[in-house]
């Protein structure tokens, strides 16, 4: 069953003869569980493609619709929930925030929600991400690895249907990357949740189930790695 489909979009940035159109004319559609690589070259619009699927960037024209409801008929205030809730968005600069620890840096989006913390799933994530020990820690005192891995235990906190990654790894050396990509993977797998993944390593995206390439703003592959 597809979770995320994506027709017809097209986002254009500026106006007149500064305008330039970032994606044109996308339709693509993502099934519940699967992992997708997005591949391309710099300037193709594959993160402006992400964006679009999160809930970051309003399109140009075009709609995108997860489990079946229209993303962008929301308000901004609405939208704002949607990307706490129903996506988890890791990007290749941490984005953390200085002075909270690592806790306190994992359930932001639960406390901007006012909700209570499920100490439960705190903790499994704690535990998976190899973070034990490091509870307190602010930013400035973790690697770039560990900085990720926070990152992600951020995106994963509120168990979204769909994890945007945006050159997870871009900032890491090999080892890290590969323990990045499997915790992403292993989520996808162990909690059935749909991965989609923005790379320029081959050898991340071979590792998916699915490469989408972009060039231009236009999909010009779409291949099936595996079942």
């Amino acid at each position: 069953m597809d979770i995320l489909t994506v027709s017809h979009l097209s986002k254009i940035y500026g106006t007149g003869e500064a305008a330039t159109c970032a994606l044109n004319d996308v339709t693509l559609s993502i099934a519940e569980g699967e992992f997708v690589a997005i591949v391309g070259s710099s300037g193709s619009g594959k993160s402006t493609l992400l964006h679009l699927m999160g809930g970051v960037d309003r399109p140009t024209s075009g709609t995108v619709r997860l489990k079946g409801e229209d993303v962008y008929a929301r308000s901004d205030e609405q939208l704002a929930v949607f990307r706490r809730r129903e996506v988890g968005l890791v990007y290749q600069f941490y984005n953390l925030i200085p002075v909270l620890n690592v806790v306190e840096n994992m359930t932001l989006p639960v406390a901007l929600d006012g909700r209570q913390v499920n100490g439960e799933r705190l903790q499994w994530l704690i535990k998976s991400l190899g973070l034990e020990g490091c509870e307190a820690h602010l930013p400035n005192q973790l690697s770039g690895g560990q900085q990720q891995r926070v990152a992600i235990g951020r995106a994963l906190m509120n168990a979204p249907a769909v994890v945007l990654a945006d050159e997870p790894t871009g900032n890491l050396d090999s080892r890290n990357s590969r323990d990045i990509m499997a915790l992403l993977r292993s989520s996808n797998k162990q909690l059935g949740q749909t991965l989609v993944v923005i790379t320029h390593d081959e050898d991340i995206a071979l590792t998916a189930d699915r490469i989408v390439a972009i060039e231009d703003g236009r999909i010009v592959r779409d291949e099936r790695i595996r079942k």
